[in-house]
């Protein structure tokens, strides 16, 4: 069973995360080859003041 961990900047929509949820199992299916229903895809949404960019927050620099 593949699974995917993905961090994302917090800050996106239910259905933009539904989408990239779709992407990436899509993209999973057809590099592996593994059937949609056994792949899982989860994904971690970081505080922008947790998001590290060049030893400054996200937050600090204004980033989305």
């Amino acid at each position: 069973m593949p699974i995917a961990r993905l961090s994302i900047m917090e800050g996106r929509t239910n259905e933009e995360i539904a989408d990239l949820i779709s992407a990436v199992t899509e993209a999973m299916h057809q590099s592996l080859g593994a059937p949609h229903r056994n792949i899982r895809v989860l994904v971690d949404e970081v505080p922008l003041s947790h998001w590290g960019i060049g030893g400054a927050t996200a937050e600090s620099l204004g980033e989305k």
